[in-house]
């Protein structure tokens, strides 16, 4: 059977690039700045997702309002090895879901065309109390690949999905510590 729990991602040996859309009054001081300042808001949660495709589900392709801008976010993987760390899946009892520093939650990965495939990417939750480390520690770089993710959408609806594959970022498995695989269903 194959694995239905996989985080895959762009990553070399210090840093994962996760994927997250804001709107351009976010994106445009986070990027000015090289990492993310107000209005991003530092008393909210963050999600953060390693597969682009699943953003690009998630914001269609960068047209949902409030989510136009997205921002491929470089971050240390010592971070996100601390954020997986402290999760809990959503799926777990609610008084541990309320007391988690960080949420994991898996929706079906989507195929180019936005199809749900049968196998899942992780969301991770970045709360209240983390959000600071996330921002000020963890993040390395911020790139805008919005220009990117119109180019793939057009070449996507014109029919050219082979044109638009190439475009799309280099994930392959990520190597998640097995104590924290085993807690969140990875590799299952």
């Amino acid at each position: 059977m194959p694995v239905q729990h996989q985080v895959r991602a762009d990553y070399d040996a210090e840093t994962i690039v996760v994927y997250q859309a804001y709107p351009s009054a976010v994106a445009d001081p986070a990027l000015s700045a090289g990492r993310f300042v107000p209005p991003f808001s530092f008393t909210r949660m963050t999600w953060i997702k390693p597969s682009f495709l699943w953003l690009m589900h998630r914001s269609n392709w960068a047209r949902k309002p409030g989510q136009e801008r997205v921002l491929a976010v470089r971050i240390t993987r010592d971070g996100w090895h601390e954020a997986l760390s402290r999760a809990v899946l959503t799926t777990a009892g609610p008084a541990a879901v309320d007391r988690a520093a960080v949420h994991v939650q898996w929706d079906p990965e989507r195929s180019l065309r936005g199809a749900a495939l049968n196998h899942y990417s992780i969301q991770v939750g970045i709360g209240r109390t983390l959000i600071r480390r996330f921002a000020d520690e963890w993040v390395v770089g911020l790139t805008d690949v919005t220009p990117t993710v119109r180019r793939i959408a057009g070449l996507v609806q014109s029919g050219q999905a082979s044109k638009a594959q190439r475009l799309l970022p280099p994930e392959r498995e990520y190597p998640v510590p097995p104590e924290i695989a085993r807690r969140l269903l990875i590799g299952s």
